[in-house]
């Protein structure tokens, strides 16, 4: 539900997948820096608590609304209720995202004692050991982790512009690095900034899922094990170099928070859910007039390579 605004705020943020692990912290941080955050969830009652609770903690300026990043009315309802109640944007954390993968464990059963001794080598192959890569769940996680943020990112677009200092921060991971890939081809394309286009993009997502049909993702040099999130961030990061480029009066950029304990990575980070915002939130609060179309790799710049 919709929460009332007294006064018309000075900055306002939307933060997609907020109502639990980074995004949940990501909300507080932001609503601590005297910004107004539009929580948002694709679960009512989960985004509702989720206000509730930062209300609870003091913070006032936070409200829900509902979203689901695949559903375009979804996305067109958001679009509308920010520019009814707002008539800009000034920050979009787009931070949800799913795993692309079928988990093995619940989350909910996995403590953080099963990890002790672990380094971060160790955790992250208990955790690609503790998931199934499916096509189904690849596609998914495409949809969602690339085509996601991409479409809501086009629906808010236009008030970001109304904005006198609009900033995109998409959450990335070093997964989505171009040393991932094993095609030579491929990592020069993604890196091509200047001749890639949107359009490429798909094809090459495409191609991605065609040869994860036909079990030839290692054969074609695409990044082995958790294969399709990998590819879906790299698509993400190379969508955010070209709407940097093609928007210079925006501020677009990428954080990595770190390897976090959250559901996704089922509770087997190194970081804290605080610990991996406060990477986001710093790229989100960057002095006017910063840096664009970089890669922030736990709050410092960083190589797409």
């Amino acid at each position: 539900m919709e929460g009332a605004i007294s006064s018309p705020p000075k900055r306002i943020a939307v933060v997609t997948g907020g109502n639990k692990g980074i995004g949940f912290e990501v909300c507080r941080q932001l609503a601590s820096n005297d910004i107004t955050v539009v929580l948002t969830a694709r679960d009512e009652n989960r985004g509702t608590a989720a206000v509730e609770k930062l209300k609870k903690a003091g913070l006032s300026n936070v409200i829900f609304h509902q979203l689901e990043v695949t559903d375009a009315p979804s996305i067109a309802r958001l679009a509308d209720f920010l520019k009814a109640r707002f008539g800009k944007l000034d920050i979009l954390v787009n931070n949800a995202a799913v795993g692309a993968v079928e988990y093995l464990h619940d989350p909910v059963d996995v403590s953080e004692e099963k990890f002790t001794g672990m380094d971060a080598a160790q955790r992250l192959k208990w955790m690609s050991k503790s998931s199934q890569e499916t096509y189904k769940a690849a596609k998914e996680g495409l949809q969602t982790n690339y085509y996601g943020t991409k479409h809501v990112t086009e629906a808010i677009l236009p008030l970001l512009q109304t904005s006198s200092d609009g900033r995109i921060v998409n959450v990335s991971s070093g997964w989505g690095l171009l040393r991932q890939f094993n095609n030579e081809e491929l990592k020069h394309e993604l890196n091509d900034v200047e001749n890639l286009t949107e359009e490429r993009l798909d094809k090459v997502l495409a191609k991605f899922l065609k040869d994860f049909e036909a079990g030839a993702v290692e054969s074609q040099g695409w990044p082995i094990e958790l294969s399709a999130y990998k590819v879906a961030k790299a698509a993400m990061n190379a969508y955010s170099r070209i709407l940097a480029r093609k928007h210079p009066e925006l501020r677009v950029n990428c954080a990595h928070p770190g390897y976090v304990k959250t559901d996704m990575s089922i509770n087997s980070g190194l970081l804290t859910p605080e610990e991996g915002a406060g990477n986001v939130t710093k790229v989100a609060l960057l002095p006017t007039g910063g840096p664009t179309g970089v890669y922030f790799a736990l709050g410092k710049e960083a190589p797409f390579m």
